[in-house]
């Protein structure tokens, strides 16, 4: 049986270089659809299902971040890349904040994009098929499940994403002790950039917050190093 293409949403107002890309990508077997705009984006997103979003960032009618806070209110997981010729250091930051898994500057070469494409996916896919000897964690007064995705306190309950889940679940095999920063930004991000390390401190953030009903347990961070999951033994 022949495997299915992935499928990628590219979304960029520039017509010639869309469409030089857009060819590129389906040279190397992928499916691309192409939108214009922000807008249109968003309509095509909504509208099916696509493995990864390539978003421009100064686009008309709607710009790249904001239809980013958009699709990740549909699909917080979604591996996403900012196109951009925009640079500054705080547009980068705020690509990844808004959960970017690479900020990509113009001009760069279609290769690169294309090995990092097939990267995420391929660890995106490892991260889902991998198997973990123990699934199920007591944090406290919390219950993790890793193959669920649930973290449940008391009568209620969350579903976390999967780059949360596998950052808790990392936080658990190393419960008591640290984790280290290069560690979990390889395993779960793919490399220790300075940029991912900034993405993975936002999932930290978020992972204190579901933990912040039992004042037992903490993410402590060790500057520099890493993190430790403290739970009362």
């Amino acid at each position: 049986m022949e495997k299915e293409k992935n499928k990628i949403l590219l979304v960029e107002d520039d017509t010639n270089f869309g469409h030089v890309l857009k060819s590129y990508l389906e040279l190397n077997d992928f499916v691309v659809e192409l939108a214009r705009d922000g807008i249109l984006g968003l309509a095509a997103f909504r509208r099916e299902r696509f493995d990864v979003c390539l978003l421009d960032v100064m686009m008309p009618n709607m710009d790249g971040f904001t239809l980013a806070e958009e699709i990740r209110n549909v699909d917080p997981d979604v591996p996403l890349f900012f196109l951009s010729a925009k640079s500054m250091k705080d547009d980068i930051l705020t690509g990844y904040k808004l959960g970017a898994d690479d900020y990509i500057t113009k001009p760069f070469d279609s290769e690169v994009l294309l090995h990092k494409i097939k990267a995420i996916l391929k660890r995106n896919q490892e991260m889902h098929e991998k198997n973990h000897s123990q699934i199920e964690f007591i944090i406290g007064s919390y219950h993790f499940n890793s193959k669920l995705r649930t973290l449940k306190h008391g009568e209620l309950s969350s579903t976390l994403s999967p780059k949360e889940n596998e950052l808790l679940l990392m936080l658990c095999e190393y419960k008591n002790d640290l984790l280290p920063r290069e560690t979990a930004l390889k395993r779960i991000w793919g490399s220790d950039t300075y940029f991912n390390g900034r993405s993975m401190d936002v999932y930290i953030a978020k992972l204190r917050k579901y933990l912040k009903e039992d004042s037992s347990v903490e993410i402590v961070n060790i500057h520099g190093n890493g993190f430790r999951l403290v739970v009362p033994e």
